[in-house]
């Protein structure tokens, strides 16, 4: 089926609205595995012409063949995004030298880079010493920790908290669940899944954090954590596709071999949102 480009705009526009602070096309709640180059690149154009310089654009554009990251990174850089958030290489499971040389050429394409650790996807960790390693390349700005180690990330923002750079790094939580502690630890923010949903509410937590408010956070942070455990009671973005559905928002049929949320778990997912509705 086609990328629904209408659907898309409107998303887009509905988020901005909502008062994110960044946006994220063709990422993996995206369903970016499934998207071809030209729909890949089709993505990230009508994402930014839809933001219109309003906030940055970090488009994905990551993958397990160099060649073909940095492809795709030259294009969105020639498109207009912002920055690149870059995987880690899957199922070749690379080795040191192998992950310094793939990221240190992305960061040749003319974008800021962001680094995706998420090991589950991957099925290999990136160290907080090799990610302290790359954070001294200039061009290579954060990183989107999804390893769920809090010691890990603690060690990587310490490892990179006093580096001589001219924008400081930027540690990213990738676990909803888990942007609460990161933020407390000093990390800069978060690539939500659930803000899809509730992007005002994330936004609050954000700002609860960023002024010190925690006590604050910590009754946002609970009131979300249901809608957190719920885009996972299936595989990303399965449960997160089936909720802006039930929003009445555009969501579009999954694209195999993913398919669709079963119907109990839609009943499932159904009385969560109900407590947000």
């Amino acid at each position: 089926m086609p990328v629904d480009v209408e659907g898309l705009r409107s998303n887009t526009e509905y988020l901005l609205s909502q008062g994110i602070h960044a946006i994220v096309p063709c990422g993996s709640t995206g369903e970016s595995a499934t998207l071809n180059f030209s729909e890949h690149e089709l993505v990230i154009e009508e994402v930014v012409s839809a933001v219109g310089g309003s906030i940055p654009v970090i488009a994905g554009t990551g993958s397990n063949n160099t060649e073909e990251a940095l492809t795709l990174t030259k294009a969105a850089a020639r498109i207009g995004a912002d920055a690149a958030l870059a995987i880690s290489p899957y199922y070749n499971k690379p080795n040191r030298a192998g992950l310094i040389k793939h990221y240190t050429l992305l960061a040749e394409c003319g974008l800021p880079i962001i680094v995706y650790n998420v090991p589950s996807r991957t099925g290999q960790n990136l160290p907080a010493d090799l990610i302290i390693e790359l954070a001294k390349n200039p061009d290579i700005v954060g990183v989107k920790e999804a390893s769920g180690d809090l010691g890990q990330i603690s060690q990587i923002i310490e490892g990179t908290r006093n580096l001589d750079r001219d924008i400081p790094f930027c540690v990213l939580s990738g676990d909803d669940n888990l942007t609460l502690p990161i933020l407390s630890l000093g990390g800069t923010g978060v690539i939500s899944v659930a803000a899809n949903l509730e992007p005002a509410r994330m936004v609050e937590l954000y700002e609860a954090c960023r002024s010190g408010s925690f006590v604050k956070a910590q009754h946002l942070h609970y009131e979300l954590s249901p809608l957190f455990r719920a885009m996972f009671i299936d595989t990303n973005p399965i449960p997160v596709k089936k909720a802006v559905e039930l929003r009445g928002r555009s969501a579009g049929p999954l694209r195999l071999p993913l398919v669709e949320l079963d119907e109990q778990k839609t009943v499932q997912l159904r009385e969560v949102m109900s407590h947000y509705d």
